[in-house]
């Protein structure tokens, strides 16, 4: 996925165009990759990680409620360099990314993708995701939220990239895959991701990282799906607005 469009007709990419149905099969899986994370070595890998913000600045929504989403953050200064994969490898994480629209728990597989899940932890660590918006939804054939980008425009990212790991062979990415999001280049991958609400192919030859999965929380994401696109249409951003308040992580295991 890319920045602003990546899965669904067009996959989830940095660009922020409108899609024609030809060009839309082919974009989507490039779009998709459009994301790129910003990631710093978290801290011990047995200790809750995250921003650190308070309870009280991050008002919970109540169940099937959104409250309204907080405004843009200062744009983050970029980093050098992605974080060392042995931060992740070898390991299972548990994330737990607050929304103004509830709380999402992800498992990351920092044994498959150790890279990738290095690179989250870490920017959920240095609250690199706090206040920032999931700027795109895609409804008709390819079905993903996409996060990630601090700037809310789709091509935002951490000034690093690095390369696809976990890809599905088969295209097939199923309800409650995480993934990365990234541009036609498979070494894009930076802080965008994307989280898939119902069963989506994705042809791509070289694939979207896989780095995890929604253990709870992915109704709230296909409640926003079913509020559809702002101003109609099968993919931009939700109408629903939906923000990263804070992630927090934990090794699992």
């Amino acid at each position: 996925m890319s920045n602003r469009r990546q899965p669904g007709h067009p996959p989830p990419n940095q660009s922020a165009s409108r899609w024609t149905p030809v060009v839309v099969a082919v974009t989507v899986l490039l779009c998709i990759g459009a994301i790129v994370a910003i990631a710093t070595l978290v801290g011990g890998d047995d200790d809750a990680t995250g921003s650190g913000r308070a309870a009280t600045e991050s008002p919970a929504a109540a169940p099937g409620e959104c409250t309204s989403p907080p405004a843009l953050p200062e744009p983050p200064s970029p980093y050098a360099e992605p974080p060392d994969p042995s931060k992740a490898e070898g390991a299972t994480w548990t994330a737990t990314v607050a929304t103004n629209c509830g709380d999402i728990v992800l498992e990351l597989y920092g044994d498959k993708a150790p890279q990738t899940v290095a690179s989250f932890l870490t920017l959920a660590e240095d609250g690199y995701w706090d206040d920032s918006p999931c700027h795109r939804l895609t409804t008709r054939r390819i079905f993903v939220l996409q996060c990630g980008d601090p700037t809310g425009t789709g091509s935002g990212n951490p000034g690093y990239g690095y390369g696809v790991e976990n890809a599905p062979p088969d295209g097939q990415y199923p309800a409650g895959t995480l993934a990365m999001a990234r541009t036609q280049d498979p070494n894009s991958n930076g802080g965008q991701f994307f989280i898939v609400y119902d069963d989506t192919q994705l042809p791509d030859p070289v694939g979207y990282t896989i780095f995890g999965k929604v253990t709870e929380g992915l109704d709230i994401v296909s409640r926003i799906a079913e509020e559809g696109v702002e101003g109609g249409g099968g993919d931009g951003a939700p109408a629903q607005p939906i923000s990263i308040l804070d992630i927090t992580t934990e090794k699992a295991s």
